[in-house]
């Protein structure tokens, strides 16, 4: 039988199964051999050891469209990322190296502006002119007022969505939203769990309709570009990619070289000063961890 991994924990995978039920599995010892670990979102083959107890070994992993490693999760079609209008302000530095963590992926990313109602007209207008320049689909919501929930809705029919944010965001208030309609027995997991521990330190999988699920993931506060030349990190701004091949040199990192048609976007503001000085705090990042 086949089915998702939606939780792992101390070596037990719960897996929601072809047949609606939700299986506490091993993994069999040959993915230890093969120094293969099994990831929440994973497809998996199932054996089936005891259908009342409803438990089973996990015996294979099907075949991976892309994974991430932090949040540790497989099959992503696409992430939310959620960060708060006020309280907390956004960190854009922490929201654009997300957003280069999913380029580099190739995962689409959809941002979400939550506690829209704790900002002016103004504020609003501003971020979403940012980001929605830059190419990214930008939902505005309340979870407090319950705005925004239709486009939510929308955007994660028959996709799994990675949903993440920092703490305090509100991420926790809208995901619960998303599940108000959901048909599994969710308390089947804490049942089998015993109780509630490490709950908000593993990615878990919920799913919230017919081939829709949601991965929730612990808040992050911090995240650090690794694996990447600092001459690699202009790729993953898609505002930058319109302006590729007509800056003077070939190569162009957009930074110090004259005749850069990026700068030059930027002084006809067509592109965010915003989006480009951290551009410029990422490549220096960059710079001073090679040295290293």
């Amino acid at each position: 039988m086949q089915g998702k991994i939606i939780k792992g924990i101390a070596g037990f995978y719960y897996i929601h199964a072809q047949d609606g039920e939700i299986y506490e599995c091993r993994a069999k010892g040959i993915f230890r051999k093969d120094n293969r670990k099994p990831l929440v979102g994973d497809d998996v083959e199932l054996e089936v050891l005891d259908a009342e107890e409803k438990e089973g070994n996990l015996v294979r992993i099907l075949p991976r469209r892309n994974s991430l490693i932090r949040p540790a999760v497989a099959n992503v079609d696409q992430a939310l990322v959620i960060f708060a209008m006020e309280n907390p302000k956004p960190n854009f530095m922490l929201l654009d190296r997300f957003l280069i963590m999913m380029e580099r992926e190739g995962i689409p990313a959809v941002i979400c502006f939550n506690k829209k109602d704790l900002a002016s007209e103004e504020e609003i207008q501003e971020l979403y002119n940012i980001y929605q320049g830059c190419g990214y689909q930008v939902i505005l919501a309340s979870a407090l007022k319950e705005q925004g929930l239709c486009e939510i809705r929308r955007i994660l029919k028959g996709k799994t969505t990675v949903v993440a944010g920092p703490s305090g965001v509100g991420k926790s208030s809208l995901t619960n939203l998303m599940q108000e309609e959901v048909q599994m027995e969710t308390g089947e997991i804490s049942r089998k769990l015993k109780r509630g521990r490490h709950t908000t330190r593993h990615s878990q999988v919920i799913p919230v309709a017919e081939n829709t699920y949601l991965v929730d993931t612990p808040g992050f506060s911090s995240l650090y570009l690794t694996d990447m030349e600092e001459q690699e990190l202009k790729d993953f701004f898609p505002e930058f990619r319109g302006y590729e091949g007509r800056c003077r040199f070939q190569g162009c990192r957009h930074i110090h070289e004259p005749g850069c048609a990026v700068k030059e976007a930027l002084k006809k503001q067509e592109i965010s000063r915003l989006r480009y000085e951290n551009y410029l705090g990422l490549y220096e990042e960059l710079k001073e961890k090679r040295r290293y």
